[in-house]
């Protein structure tokens, strides 16, 4: 059997097993590529459509590579948590169970400067709320070298994760991780504060596929519309936010029951490669006038 061949196989077993994507792959043979060639110790960007993949594969590895995709058929878990490896902006980042898997659309505004415009020369200090892994404060560290960053999260074990990722890349002496309940613990003001919080809603949460249940739900759920932790945000936001910041906020999905939520709140909405409805801007004096202060 080739190499093509293997991934060609098991794209197939994925698929007629119903597995769900959405992990760093959108299909069954992207997926069956990334297990094979991690499984076989070559990059998982060798070509697929020359030689190396007519390569044989001996019936050793052909075993190794069905005993893997056998474990993502059965425990549902995504092919990022069995690799132990996720990549956002080609950037690739340490991930396990203890954190929810790296896909913020986010990333894309900081790597290809949509937020530039709303920063300037005094933009010293950011803060990446909820920060999982860890990969949106290591990618803002990598796209504004001058910034310092904390990154905040509630659960420990999720900041375990960020540790390595900010090890990893060497960013020790400017990314600090702090363990807090939103903004409770966080010092100071921000120029800039990212937020990719738990907001999914509970309707959506019971109908989640089981390789999204095999993430921390501290992570997705954001009660009954979704809302619950964005409500506290937004009040308490602009205490930490210097006069010109801006908060940058991922909904998903959310934009219907946001805007129930908060309808007279001047929001921004950003265009990324998913629409212009998953992620949406907020300048300080917006949220100032939300809560009726000054």
């Amino acid at each position: 059997m080739t190499l093509l061949e293997l991934i060609e196989t098991g794209a197939r077993q994925l698929a007629d097993a119903g597995v769900a994507f959405g992990h760093g792959t959108d299909n069954a043979f992207d997926e069956a590529a990334w297990l094979v060639l991690w499984q076989l110790g070559l990059p998982l960007d060798s070509a697929l459509d020359g030689d190396e993949a007519l390569s044989t594969i001996t019936a050793e590895q052909q075993q190794q590579v069905a005993k893997l995709l056998a474990r993502r058929i059965s425990t549902r878990k995504p092919a990022a948590y069995l690799t132990q490896q996720a990549w956002l902006q080609g950037v690739d980042f340490y991930i396990d169970e203890r954190a929810i898997v790296p896909r913020s659309f986010i990333a894309e505004l900081l790597v290809e400067g949509s937020l530039d415009y709303w920063l300037s020369d005094q933009t010293h200090s950011v803060l990446d709320l909820c920060t999982g892994n860890g990969s949106l404060a290591v990618l803002a560290a990598m796209t504004y070298p001058e910034v310092q960053i904390d990154a905040a999260d509630i659960s420990t074990d999720a900041l375990a994760v960020a540790r390595i990722n900010v090890e990893r890349h060497g960013l020790q002496q400017r990314i600090t991780l702090l363990e807090s309940d939103g903004l409770l613990r966080v010092p100071g003001r921000y120029d800039l504060i990212l937020c990719n919080p738990p907001y999914v809603n509970s309707q959506s949460m019971e109908a989640l596929p089981a390789e999204y249940r095999t993430e921390p739900a501290l992570a997705l759920a954001g009660g009954s519309d979704g809302m619950d932790f964005i409500r506290g945000l937004l009040r308490q936001a602009p205490d930490h936010m210097s006069e010109n910041a801006v908060l940058v906020l991922e909904i998903g999905n959310e934009r219907g029951h946001f805007e129930a939520a908060f309808p007279r709140l001047e929001a921004i909405w950003l265009e990324t490669s998913a629409g212009e409805d998953q992620v949406l801007l907020l300048t300080r004096k917006a949220l100032v006038g939300l809560r009726g202060t000054r």
